[in-house]
């Protein structure tokens, strides 16, 4: 067995943080459209990876079929209505509550996965489900009693959560086909190009911003996109998908915690209810649908 060269569990936990900055981000910019923020996450992203492509990756494109094209740009229009969506709704309600709402996409990638397939429900998978929609009742029940908004804003979470499932759902099969950078850097450019194309319709402004927005936009591309996600997608090398899916789950945890340092945020019975309730609704889901692995790591090679 191979010796990690950094310890996965760390890398996790720095991946959440990096991660669950992302709705700050947003939270920070002042007066710039849902849409033009994600335009520019996904258009810096995009252009720091071009010199990686171009170098190491440009054959790969022309293995590609039809079929995974055509899913590949259902994806990327699907990333592009999640981030438009998720980010119009931190205007509306709190971080803690549009991020759980997020993290509960899973459910919906197994709804998704048992139409199309007809997978049977487990029951410890049902008894999660209920558990789930226990929770997120208490949340939107809560927020009702703070404000319309809030409903408002948690509508457009859950509408970006069904979203995010959707893109999850459309690259399953071309993921398996594509490295994962070439894939994402194609649901990246058609999720660019779908921003752009819907910022000139509604004619959003595409400059005048100050410099610090500038900033935000090119943390957005660096931090939650590249630092987190790649960190995860190391880290599984190491760990199994069950660990740092459950890892995840604390992203509301990490993402309010963060609100209430840089936003003076604060969290409300509902919130603090419902979202462990969720949480522990989500793990329960989590361990009754993935497969049980043993993974060790060794410090010591068996060889």
């Amino acid at each position: 067995m191979r010796i990690p060269p950094f310890n996965p569990y760390i890398a996790v936990i720095i991946g959440v943080i990096a991660v669950s900055s992302s709705p700050i981000f947003v939270k920070l910019t002042n007066g710039v459209p849902s849409a033009i923020i994600a335009n520019y996450r996904l258009l810096i992203a995009f252009l720091i990876m071009t010199p990686i492509i171009l170098s190491k990756y440009r054959k790969e494109f022309r293995n590609i079929n039809y079929r995974d094209w055509i899913l590949a740009v259902i994806s990327g229009i699907f990333l592009a209505a999640y981030f438009v969506l998720w980010f119009e709704s931190l205007n509306d309600t709190t971080v803690t509550s549009s991020i759980i709402f997020i993290t509960i996409h899973p459910i919906f990638v197994f709804l998704g996965t048992y139409f199309l397939s007809q997978e049977r429900f487990s029951s410890g998978s049902t008894i999660s489900l209920i558990i789930i929609l226990f929770g997120s009742a208490i949340i939107g029940w809560g927020d009702y009693q703070e404000s319309n908004a809030f409903i408002y804003g948690d509508l457009l979470a859950i509408v970006a959560s069904i979203s995010l499932a959707i893109y999850i759902l459309s690259g399953q099969k071309t993921r398996k086909s594509l490295s994962l950078i070439t894939y994402t850097y194609i649901v990246y450019g058609v999720g660019m190009i779908t921003l752009l194309l819907y910022n000139i319709i509604m004619q959003n402004p595409f400059g005048n911003y100050s410099m610090k927005n500038w900033y935000i936009f090119l943390a957005l591309a660096v931090i939650p996109t590249f630092l987190g996600h790649s960190l995860f997608n190391w880290a599984i090398k190491w760990l199994n998908n069950s660990t740092v899916s459950m890892a995840i789950v604390f992203e509301p945890i990490a993402a309010t915690l963060l609100a209430y340092i840089m936003l003076k945020e604060t969290m409300i019975w509902s919130q603090l209810l419902g979202g462990t309730i969720v949480i522990f609704g989500l793990f329960l889901f989590i361990l009754s649908t993935s497969r049980k692995n043993s993974v060790t790591i060794s410090k010591k090679s068996n060889k």
